[in-house]
């Protein structure tokens, strides 16, 4: 979800050429599954566009990437054993640029799309802001 809504702001903000942007999870239990229908729908119902192939991250995402966001803590965790702290400083909460920093209310227990829609539409609008500010 949060591939397909910060690619949409990005192009709506004309940087799409400027930014690489890419989703991956901790685990490769998904690996190879398309969108999850209920998010495709979700998307589909607010105008976003775009269709993703789940993958797991490698150690070269580690290493190109230069900011790796997480919906919530536990991925934090994840993903900083994966890294082994080499690279902890490009990881951050996607809701942690936001007024209100939190974890993105997963859909997958919460069966709550809009809700997921809502904070990751309000971590990609925040991070978006930092990097017009600090980045780009």
């Amino acid at each position: 979800m949060a591939e397909l809504v910060f690619k949409d702001m990005a192009a709506k903000a004309g940087l799409s050429d400027s930014l690489e942007i890419t989703s991956c999870g901790t685990s490769d239990c998904e690996a190879g599954s398309p969108t999850y229908p209920p998010v495709k729908r979700t998307l589909d119902a607010h105008g976003i566009c775009g269709s993703h192939v789940a993958r797991k991250i490698t150690a070269d995402d580690f290493k190109t990437a230069d900011f790796i966001l997480a919906m919530d803590t536990g991925n934090i965790s994840d993903l900083k054993y994966m890294s082994r702290g080499k690279y902890d400083d490009k990881i951050y909460k996607l809701c942690s640029f936001t007024d209100r920093p939190r974890d993105v209310a997963d859909p997958w227990y919460t069966r709550d799309f809009e809700r997921a829609y809502a904070d990751v539409t309000d971590g990609c609008r925040a991070f978006l802001e930092y990097l017009q500010r600090e980045v780009l």
